[in-house]
């Protein structure tokens, strides 16, 4: 049996590249969002992990699904995959890292070597797309 981790990620891009964050601890960089907590919607993840995370809050109205994409999950056993579904939106406040995330950083297709397998699937989309620099 397959297992999966179900994640929700926020994508931000900015002038060809997209908005990476690094946990305390860690050496690869990740797709802002996390988990759902028990009964969470897709939305009320995205809006509390952003807030969490990034310490912005996220316009609902502005929410809009992009893709799903699955990989192998980074650091466990093979099989264990992450799908992650991706939505974009408008936020208020101040981008700043917060709780476990040590630093925030702009990424471009050449920074694939700084991700995990998940989201070098995502950056390769949004390179295909001519999205990501």
């Amino acid at each position: 049996m397959t297992q999966e981790i179900d994640k929700i990620a926020y994508l931000y891009l900015k002038d060809g590249q997209i908005l990476g964050t690094r946990s305390r601890g860690k050496a690869k960089f990740y797709i802002p969002g996390g988990k759902r907590d028990a009964d969470e919607t897709d939305e009320e993840t995205l809006i509390r992990e952003v807030q969490e995370e990034l310490t912005v809050t996220l316009i609902p109205s502005t929410i809009d699904y992009v893709g799903t994409f699955t990989a192998q999950a980074d650091g466990k056993p093979v099989g264990v995959m992450v799908k992650m579904t991706c939505y974009r939106a408008q936020y208020e406040g101040e981008l700043a890292a917060s709780n476990e995330i040590e630093e925030l950083r702009w990424l471009t297709y050449a920074d694939l070597d700084l991700v995990s397998h998940v989201d070098k699937k995502i950056f390769a989309y949004l390179k295909e797309r001519g999205e990501l620099l």
